[in-house]
């Protein structure tokens, strides 16, 4: 019974945030005609404001975001084009990321060197699964089995850890820069205020979850391994 409710307790933490993240923008989504004016064209203005003429605005297939390399804050096509709360908060919190690469924000900066690492360890965890699965039928070297086990264990646990060094990134573009704006710069009726703070801590809460899946992920396959 204790373990039943443990598994439960444990599947709220971990999915809880994502799930609720969900829904809250759902709820918000709604068309407003009294917002001055849809996600992409806030994020343009803001953008020229802090200036950052120089980054784009584009709208994207792959969820919303900010890319550091090619300096470009992309938007769903719902959030690009949409007028609505979620459509305001989740622009002002790409914007947010746009602002912290100019002001050379010192966790987004390490951030991207761990992304940089967690793409050449999962190229080579991914070689060492599909070695495994090749050759698990047939005698393997322990010191090849030892690689390969290490090779994937260290790529579960770098994703952890851009998980975790994300989070303050996040938190800091939803608080330290998007909320400031929309609360100072009257974007938004007072009225919305609220609401566009469940949104900004949706959009960080999703990481939350990201980080806790891959904890428990690498955990997973390090007992599995025991």
């Amino acid at each position: 019974m204790i373990g039943i409710l443990l598994l439960i307790l444990f599947a709220v933490v971990v999915f809880g945030p994502q799930l609720w993240a969900k829904a809250v923008l759902r709820r918000y989504a709604s068309e407003r005609t009294d917002l001055p004016g849809t996600g992409g064209e806030l994020a343009r203005h803001l953008l020229d404001q802090f200036g950052l003429q120089e980054v784009g605005v584009e709208v994207t297939e792959r969820g919303d975001h900010y890319d550091p390399t090619d300096r470009t804050v992309r938007l769903s096509a719902d959030n690009h084009d949409g007028r609505s709360i979620t459509a305001v908060a989740v622009a002002a919190h790409e914007v947010g990321h746009a602002i912290q690469d100019r002001d050379r924000y010192p966790p987004l900066a390490t951030r991207h060197k761990l992304v940089r690492w967690a793409a050449v360890t999962d190229r080579v965890g991914s070689v060492a699964l599909f070695g495994l699965s090749l050759f698990g039928g047939m005698v393997v070297s322990p010191r090849l089995l030892l690689f390969g086990l290490a090779a994937v264990v260290l790529m579960g646990l770098v994703s952890v850890i851009v998980h975790l060094v994300t989070l303050p990134v996040e938190f800091d573009a939803s608080f330290g820069r998007a909320m400031p704006i929309l609360d100072g710069g009257g974007y938004l009726p007072a009225a919305d205020i609220p609401a566009a703070k469940q949104i900004l801590t949706a959009c960080a809460l999703t990481y939350v979850s990201a980080a806790l899946m891959g904890m428990l992920n690498l955990a997973r396959f390090i007992r599995y391994v025991r």
